[in-house]
């Protein structure tokens, strides 16, 4: 049995190839064998939301992922939101994120705006209770949340910059 494997997958809109290890995390994949950084490593247990990716259109947290799980799939990475047909709220997002002050130290970011962009996709319009309770799974050490849920709510209600 080999310890490495082939894989082919779309990352960010590109068909790519990757040979990995059986046991390796996609999380490590995109850091360490494609050099994507924007996906971080927080808690490694899937309890910060640091390392969420779009999986065939589902919010995943990477950390919790084998790479080879990826072979034949969609998977979108922060480097890549807004490369499709949703560039235009991706772009919305970051922006009301810096309007809003919703950026402090970064880190939650990324992971952040792919559950935002997750969660705008299934609920264009959605409110704040409804922000707070899609995002619960991605922890932020810096703004206590009220810039994050007000920055999505902007972009849901079509007002952010």
């Amino acid at each position: 049995m080999s310890l490495m494997h082939d894989i082919d997958f779309t990352l960010n809109g590109v068909r790519r190839r990757a040979t990995v290890r059986v046991d390796m995390s996609a999380l490590d994949m995109l850091r360490e064998t494609i050099g994507l950084t924007g996906t971080k490593y927080g808690c490694g247990e899937g309890e910060c939301g640091a390392c969420t990716i779009q999986v065939d259109g589902v919010s995943l947290n990477s950390c919790l992922m084998f790479a080879v799980d990826c072979h034949g799939r969609q998977v979108v990475t922060i480097e890549g939101l807004g490369a499709d047909e949703a560039s235009t709220r991706a772009s919305a997002l970051r922006d009301a994120f810096v309007e809003h002050g919703a950026v402090q130290c970064g880190f939650c970011t990324p992971g952040m705006m792919m559950q935002a962009s997750h969660l705008l996709d299934r609920h264009p319009h959605a409110d704040a209770e409804s922000i707070k309770r899609g995002i619960e799974g991605n922890l932020c050490r810096c703004t206590g949340y009220k810039k994050i849920v007000d920055a999505i709510v902007a972009v849901g209600e079509g007002i952010a910059p």
